[in-house]
């Protein structure tokens, strides 16, 4: 794939804030200031929004126009999206890619943004697949060393990074609805790291985001990868806070394999599953055995299309804290004898 180069920030560049998806800034907007104020102060950048940011039941046009304007204009520096969402399968294919394709620049997001990252994938265009403001630059407490060590990565730097495994996780939220909490800390608890699942190494690029939109855009017929492009993907998912069971996440996994996809990628990388939201408050025992049953499923259905290569779950990238903005559409090697990950940043 001969993918378009987007440049790296510099401390005082402008970036777009914008909601493609829900505007979760005006039903929150003591979350979305304290991600703007560390924006600022923490990387050094200059936030500018648009009409839509803010704008609960804003239209698709009304969105597409805003990402139009923020890739139109030479001084933004990169897009950041302020959270996922639900519905971004019903306007993204009516996108015209020309001003993309004529000013790339970096996107972050990640959940309903899996659409825009594919969007941009098909028009060679790389992003990251993370750093959402309310998800990270707004965590409570405090964003973390790990997140942002690889936000400024992503950012700032180029070239390929060795991918580590936080020693701590955190799946469980405190309620936005009150805003002392974003002065507390989340509960952590201790990482089993990386499960390691085969013996191949492997490089390749990297496409794929939340299991969910996935399905979404296999249900819909949206254009992906041909299964040529696969040869050379590794594919990466993970699982939203919509916690879906683990039949579901067989049912999508098997309809990527009687695609010809699963038999044709060079290695698969999983996320951390999110195992509590505030509807679904599973115990600790609970929250072990979702976790399990859902990475059981899909190791087996992978190993029913493809016998070879390694997958590896448990990552800390997705729907999970920390989180790691991972290059989306951009190189990645696998060193399975070394059980080490690095990517193209």
């Amino acid at each position: 794939m001969k993918k378009i180069t987007t440049k790296k920030l510099k401390r005082g560049d402008k970036v777009a804030i914008l909601s493609p998806s829900s505007a979760a800034p005006a039903v929150w907007p003591h979350v979305y200031e304290l991600g703007i104020k560390r924006l600022k102060e923490e990387f050094g950048l200059i936030p500018v929004e648009y009409p839509a940011t803010k704008k609960k039941g804003a239209t698709s046009e009304e969105r597409i126009a805003d990402l139009v304007a923020a890739f139109s204009d030479s001084e933004i520096k990169a897009v950041i999206t302020t959270i996922g969402g639900d519905d971004e399968v019903t306007y993204v294919k009516n996108i015209d890619p020309g001003v993309f394709i004529a000013n790339p620049k970096p996107f972050f997001g990640f959940s309903d943004n899996t659409h825009l990252s594919n969007f941009l994938w098909l028009n060679r265009i790389p992003s990251f697949y993370g750093g959402s403001i309310f998800t990270q630059y707004a965590l409570e407490g405090g964003m973390g060393d790990f997140t942002t060590k690889y936000l400024k990565i992503a950012l700032f730097e180029s070239g390929e990074f060795e991918l580590e495994q936080s020693k701590i996780f955190n799946d469980k939220g405190l309620d936005w609805n009150d805003p002392s909490t974003l002065t507390m800390k989340r509960e952590y608890e201790k990482n089993e790291g990386w499960i390691w699942n085969g013996e191949k190494s492997a490089e390749g690029i990297t496409w794929g985001g939340c299991l969910e939109s996935i399905d979404e855009i296999l249900r819909h017929g949206i254009e992906i990868p041909n299964l040529k492009e696969f040869e050379d993907i590794i594919l990466m998912t993970e699982t939203s806070e919509e916690m879906p069971s683990s039949d579901y996440c067989f049912r999508v996994y098997r309809a990527l394999g009687e695609r010809g996809i699963l038999s044709k990628v060079k290695a698969v990388l999983n996320g951390r599953p999110q195992a509590w939201f505030f509807d679904k408050q599973l115990n600790s025992k609970e929250k072990i055995k979702f976790k399990e049953d859902q990475r059981k499923v899909i190791l087996g259905t992978i190993r029913k299309y493809n016998s070879n290569c390694s997958v590896i779950q448990n990552m800390d990238f997705g729907h999970t804290n920390p989180q790691i903005p991972m290059p989306y559409g951009k190189k990645v090697r696998i060193d399975s004898k070394r059980k080490k990950i690095y990517a193209e940043f």
